[in-house]
């Protein structure tokens, strides 16, 4: 652990690794519950289109959103690096938020938003006293899950990370090349530790 501490390169992955996650997390989480109750209350053209690419993307293998990833930011002129793979990570976050908040909307009566406007409530406020208290365990649950799937991506991470900047995932995968040092071991524990602490939580 001492040696974990005092290895600069580790902790500062760590920490972008912390930053992408949470930023990832949060834009995926944010986005996924707009596209949920565009699609859990909305009639528009398209709509079992889109509902049927969410899954098309879920089930498309790593390497190849990391190949695609790299082309449109290449073609875009986007420098690889923080916001590269925020929006990489943001992007196969997405459906998976979707999904969960969507769920959560599918067993949602929809008479308690009735009695909110027949009460007196505005859209707004119907959407922000009603039903967002009501799917906030889906919203959190699916914070956490795409927290956990940013934090554990290695494959896209590697396609779309530049050379300053270096997240844990990428760091840990070049170590363990060359053996398994204490800062590994120290490093496991603490992400065990956080592991079991997001479940419990």
């Amino acid at each position: 652990f001492d040696k974990l501490w005092h290895n600069a390169n580790l902790m500062d992955a760590a920490w972008h690794s912390l930053v992408v996650a949470c930023s990832a997390a949060t834009l995926a989480t944010v986005l996924g519950t707009l596209g949920a109750i565009a699609l859990y209350r909305y009639v528009f053209k398209g709509k079992k289109f889109l509902g049927g690419l969410l899954f098309v993307e879920i089930m498309t293998p790593d390497i190849l959103l990391a190949i695609a990833f790299l082309l449109i930011f290449i073609a875009l002129g986007i420098s690889l690096g923080f916001w590269s793979l925020v929006i990489a990570h943001t992007t196969f976050c997405l459906p998976f938020a979707l999904i969960i908040v969507l769920s959560r909307l599918n067993d949602f009566d929809e008479a308690v938003l009735d009695a909110a406007r027949d009460l007196g409530a505005s859209e707004w406020t119907a959407v922000r006293k009603v039903l967002l208290p009501m799917v906030a365990p889906a919203l959190v649950s699916g914070w956490l899950l795409c927290f956990t799937l940013s934090l554990d991506d290695v494959i896209i991470s590697s396609f779309v990370s530049g050379p300053g900047y270096e997240i844990l995932p990428i760091r840990v995968f070049s170590m363990v090349k060359v053996g398994i040092s204490p800062e590994i071991n120290a490093l496991a524990t603490l992400l065990l530790l956080l592991s079991v602490s997001l479940v419990l939580l």
